[in-house]
């Protein structure tokens, strides 16, 4: 299985970079607006059998101008919805308190998945359960499948089930608003990412370390 996760469009909360991740959530701006209404040109060479979305309206929004050129539905899943922020939420990321929400998120990729993010879930829920959504889109036989979702949930996760993306990787490289990370494989067999935001990235015991990009888009 082929499968895109995209971070859906710009949100008013993105601009202050504030950990917003209540359901339902914002709508996009303007820009996000234009993110999404692009999407369908940026995937056009994607042959795409199946769109899930998260239960946040920002992935509805994102994924509704793809949906409608392909004439497909959007599948709404909890699964893939932003790791809950619990006592973090509203902060700013960058902040001292915020920034613990984003080293509780890779200590559970580095397998301390029995942390608890305060207020909120711990790595087994989280992982567990985009581990299911993901499992359903590959029971489905769609070849090539988008989920459109959020950032930290998605970096997290690859990290976490991409043999060849390392931790180091996926916290130093913050996936942009309606930025995509393809990757290839299936639940039973694992995965590999094949690109970051438009980056090659190194197959696991390749000529750089894990997750290290090849080349970037100019």
């Amino acid at each position: 299985m082929r499968l895109l996760l995209v971070r859906h469009g710009q949100t008013p909360t993105n601009l202050d970079y504030l950990l917003d991740t209540a359901v339902p959530g914002p709508g996009l701006t303007e820009l996000g607006e234009a993110q999404a209404a692009a999407l369908p040109e940026a995937l056009a060479d994607e042959d795409i059998e199946a769109i899930y979305v998260s239960t946040l309206l920002r992935t509805r929004l994102t994924a509704a101008p793809l949906a409608a050129a392909r004439g497909l539905d959007m599948l709404v899943r909890d699964g893939i919805r932003e790791i809950t922020a619990g006592d973090l939420e509203m902060l700013p990321g960058d902040s001292p308190r915020g920034e613990l929400y984003m080293r509780t998120a890779f200590s559970w990729a580095a397998g301390e998945t029995g942390l608890r993010m305060p207020g909120g879930e711990n790595g087994e829920e989280v992982l567990g359960r985009f581990d299911e959504v993901v499992a359903e889109a590959a029971r489905s036989g769609a070849r090539t499948v988008v989920m459109v979702s959020h950032g930290a949930v998605i970096r997290t996760w690859t990290a976490a089930r991409a043999d060849n993306v390392d931790i180091a990787f996926a916290a130093g490289h913050r996936l942009a608003n309606t930025g995509v990370v393809v990757l290839e494989g299936s639940p039973a067999d694992g995965f590999k990412a094949l690109s970051w935001a438009g980056a090659s990235v190194a197959p696991a015991g390749g000529s750089g370390p894990a997750g290290e990009p090849l080349q970037r888009p100019e």
